[in-house]
């Protein structure tokens, strides 16, 4: 069982090294959270009754973002997401470098079940509006810091075409986790339970503000 085990490990280090095409050390905590919450065969350790993966579910929000140096930003998004318990997924699609593929992907996003897309990009951010132009599910664009300070990213988002629309949200960490929210507001019209959940976590952050205590 041990031997089996650590050949788990190798294939898990093994995938993480090809997907990000660089050596393993490369690749941070973060990159191999975002990884490995996707792909269940990723999992590196022996299952038993006291260590399984979490039951899969069938994701209703794809979490998308232009490069891996996206994610510090986006998983504001997930981890949002993960705490309403909506299922979701996360990747990396390019609008520039991987034209076709973000257009497949958004071509098929409804017919896999999705029904909405968050898209974070930064500088020249076409992502949100790209995979606008190929779905009629709701598109939230994040706008990410840049070396404009997040200005070109935004407008980039917002500055959409009649037509073809994309909720465009705050710069930023803020944006991230708003979309999340936004997200789960628009699938919470047909799902009282998450409705629930959200009616809880407004009531949490209320309360949250009410008992703060002032310094004196």
């Amino acid at each position: 069982m041990l031997s089996e085990a650590l050949q788990r490990n190798a294939n898990h280090e093994a995938r993480l090294s090809n997907i990000f095409g660089c050596d393993l050390s490369a690749v941070n905590e973060s990159q191999r959270f975002l990884i490995a919450r996707n792909d269940r065969t990723s999992w590196p350790f022996t299952e038993n009754l006291y260590n399984l993966p979490m039951p899969e579910s069938k994701p209703l929000v794809a979490v998308i973002m232009g490069s891996k140096s996206d994610w510090h930003t986006m998983r504001n998004a997930v981890e949002t997401l993960d705490e309403l318990g909506v299922p979701n997924e996360a990747r990396v699609l390019s609008a520039h470098r991987t034209p076709d593929a973000t257009a497949e992907f958004a071509r098929g996003a409804a017919d896999r079940g999705l029904r909405v897309v968050i898209a974070g990009a930064g500088g020249a951010a076409h992502l949100a509006g790209v995979i606008a132009a190929h779905t009629w599910l709701p598109v939230l664009g994040v706008p990410i810091q840049s070396k404009l300070q997040g200005l070109d990213s935004l407008l980039s988002t917002a500055q959409m075409p009649g037509g073809i629309p994309v909720g465009t949200l705050a710069i930023g960490e803020a944006g991230a986790k708003n979309a999340a929210l936004l997200a789960a507001a628009i699938l919470a019209t047909s799902d009282d339970t998450l409705r629930q959940k959200l009616e809880a976590f407004r009531r949490k952050q209320s309360e949250t503000v009410l008992a703060t205590k002032l310094p004196r």
